[in-house]
């Protein structure tokens, strides 16, 4: 085979390419069990990035059925699942979650109410811990119940807006698991009195 002018540049350039890979430090990956993968650089500093956090789930494991609609609120990831009734429609929304483990509650509940434009009151807990915080926000955009709530059937915890986007993927709330606006908003029109939720 005859070699052109072009064939010996292209050449060069990968085995130039591949030295250089070559003088590279060596760089490992490994998954863990924990779902997260390890990545040595020079076999000395790791650092783990998480890689399931943020992923599709199937309703099974978690609900016995669709009826009504399923909420699945996986706290550790921060991420809000739901399945339509005839399972057509599953969405998956980044959330914030409760500040602590203190203000946590897990298990299975359902939507009692669904409020459009919410007024917020903060609960008695609350207004011990920030004497200075108001008594009472009707509508609007101070509302920290953003646009559209959801109220479940435990006292004071809803799934609700935010206007305060930076809270959404962190550890932000007194309880509450919060969207973006325009999440609540399409969570909103799908779910009904009735829906199940799960809090795990």
């Amino acid at each position: 085979m005859t070699k052109t002018p072009f064939d010996m540049p292209t050449r060069r350039a990968f085995l130039a390419g591949t030295a250089a890979l070559a003088a590279t430090p060596a760089i490992a990956q490994s998954t863990s069990s924990d779902g997260t993968y390890e990545v040595e650089r020079d076999l000395s500093e790791v650092v783990r990035r998480n890689i399931s956090s943020f992923r599709t789930l199937d309703w099974q494991p978690y609900f016995s059925n669709t009826r009504n609609g399923a909420i699945l609120v996986d706290i550790s990831s921060r991420a809000l699942h739901y399945w339509s009734e005839d399972q057509s429609i599953y969405k998956l929304y980044p959330s914030s979650v409760p500040l602590s483990e203190e203000l946590t509650r897990r298990g299975r509940t359902s939507v009692v109410q669904k409020v459009e434009g919410p007024s917020w009151r903060p609960t008695p807990s609350m207004l011990r811990r920030n004497p200075e915080w108001p008594e009472y926000i009707g509508p609007g955009p101070d509302n920290p119940l953003g646009t559209h709530a959801l109220y479940l059937g435990w006292t004071y915890y809803r799934i609700h807006g935010t206007h305060d986007t930076r809270k959404i993927g962190r550890q932000s709330s007194n309880g509450c698991i919060g969207l973006y606006n325009e999440n609540i908003a399409e969570l909103f029109a799908m779910a009904k009195v009735g829906t199940q939720v799960l809090l795990i």
